[in-house]
């Protein structure tokens, strides 16, 4: 079960995003907030997993509330949801550590896999806001900004891969004329960044990365 904070200013719109919340099996609202600063007070205090956090609210905005709890709480997962489809508000929320970005608009229809693609440690885009990255990513590279450093180096990736088709240090080494010593400490060094234990969780992210096929 999903233990759900929900912050919102107003006690309507927190009612109506319960009662969606807890109508599903797997996700339950144990806590409720009525501004960013009693949000954070809560889920210092309570049991929870994730927060669901309006942009605008007094005393600490939704966004506040993000950035504090993204410090003081660094397992908690949080969503930002709002009434503002605004590309400098999803990026602040991306920037403050939210999972997601969640228009209440739409919050019948995207709330729910939100809270739940959160858990898996995967970003919820709505499609506006997917816009907005391509548009970003494409502004960089036309203005010859630097672009977000990769999660692995080129010969990582290549160590990554044949690694996950099952191929050992010593046959990786010959293939990349490098020393199996070598191979070793890129393998190190792609455990040790990528927060992994051992080779099936490696294959499985280089499965989802589409390095090999499932």
């Amino acid at each position: 079960m999903i233990r759900i904070l929900l912050a919102d200013d107003h006690a309507l719109v927190r009612r109506g995003v319960r009662l969606i919340l807890d109508g599903e099996p797997d996700l339950t609202v144990v806590a409720e907030a009525g501004d960013g600063a009693e949000a954070v007070e809560l889920a210092r205090a309570r049991d929870v997993d994730l927060a669901v956090l309006d942009i605008a609210m007094p005393r600490q905005t939704g966004l506040q509330a993000a950035r504090e709890l993204s410090r003081r709480l660094p397992g908690l997962r949080t969503l930002v949801l709002t009434m503002y489809d605004n590309e400098q508000y999803f990026f602040e929320a991306l920037r403050a550590g939210a999972s997601g970005y969640v228009l209440k608009s739409v919050a019948d229809r995207d709330l729910v896999e939100a809270c739940r693609a959160a858990m898996r440690d995967e970003p919820f885009v709505y499609p506006g806001a997917e816009r907005a990255l391509v548009r970003s990513y494409l502004e960089r590279l036309r203005r010859g900004d630097d672009l977000p450093a990769r999660a692995v180096t080129e010969r990582e990736e290549e160590i990554l891969k044949l690694v996950a088709e099952g191929h050992t240090s010593k046959e990786i080494a010959e293939l990349l004329f490098i020393s199996a010593k070598t191979v070793e400490r890129h393998r190190a060094n792609l455990l040790q960044k990528l927060g992994m234990r051992d080779r099936l969780e490696l294959t499985r992210y280089a499965i989802r990365a589409g390095l090999i096929e499932p």
